[in-house]
């Protein structure tokens, strides 16, 4: 009988081999090989990527996905990326088409049926579009919903201005929401920009900031004001059954009301969140 063991070992090292010293038997691996849970050399991020992500890195990335969160706090503003901002040329028509085809069809027809079908076709041309072209139909599909969820409640009312409730709900909903973050001071943009801004940056002091608090309560009453407006305008047109007008309002107040106050914000929060320049050598 032998005194030692022949088998091959799991860890890949012959019986009675020499192990180098500060070495430990069952760390040796192939050349090129990872173990399972090891951090691969020259990723430093690999540890970051396996864990799940916090509900804090969830919300900013929904935030930077979102248009105003293509507004870098300190970035100097540029035409192209507010248009980036308010989803690019194929956003902007997804967004206008729809309730343009709606006020000119009805304004033909006074019918309920052709204007709220129209708008509805042309989102799934868009669907198809971006299906043929393998893009994200995320937008499309949000646009769609919202365009199928007013022409449905249209069509069960029969009444065309049913057809912008949808809007003014949501109008009421963004409304209350920031009032409430203004009652509690924690003004929206404020939280919004405490999210775009890095860690390691100094967006988190705003609150301790008389200057910056000041701007973002500001920049957050603004936005507070585009949707009152909005309201103020659409329920007394929803009311009396003014679809025309109503529609036309909607297109005017929507996108470019909304890009042109998207604007007003980026340079109010830039004048307080400037990022420092590398001198010059």
């Amino acid at each position: 009988m032998t005194d030692h063991d022949d088998r091959p070992r799991p860890d890949g090292v012959a019986p009675g081999s020499a192990v180098p010293d500060g070495a430990v038997r069952g760390d040796a691996v192939p050349d090129g090989a990872v173990r399972s849970g090891a951090v691969p050399a020259g990723d430093p991020y690999a540890e970051e990527r396996a864990e799940p992500l916090s509900l804090n890195a969830q919300l900013r990335d929904a935030v930077r996905n979102a248009g105003i969160g293509q507004v870098a706090p300190g970035e100097a503003p540029s035409g192209k990326a507010l248009l980036t901002a308010v989803g690019g040329v194929r956003g902007l028509a997804e967004s206008v088409l729809p309730g343009f085809a709606f006020l000119i069809v009805y304004a033909i027809t006074k019918e309920v049926v052709p204007s709220v079908v129209v708008p509805v076709a042309i989102g799934l041309v868009f669907v198809v579009l971006r299906l043929l072209q393998r893009q994200s139909i995320m937008m499309s599909f949000a646009g769609i919903f919202g365009v199928a969820v007013s022409a449905g409640l249209a069509l069960l009312t029969g009444r065309a201005e049913s057809n912008f409730i949808p809007g003014i709900v949501i109008n009421a909903v963004f409304l209350a929401v920031i009032l409430v973050t203004l009652a509690i001071r924690r003004p929206l943009i404020g939280l919004v920009v405490g999210l775009l801004v890095p860690g390691d940056d100094d967006g988190h002091d705003w609150r301790d900031d008389p200057a910056k608090r000041r701007v973002l309560t500001v920049a957050t009453w603004m936005w507070a004001g585009l949707f009152a407006f909005r309201l103020a305008f659409e329920i007394p047109l929803w009311l009396t059954a003014q679809v025309e007008l109503l529609a036309g309002i909607k297109l005017i107040t929507g996108v470019p009301l909304y890009a042109a106050l998207l604007w007003v914000t980026w340079l109010l929060v830039r004048s307080v969140f400037v990022r420092d320049e590398p001198a010059p050598v």
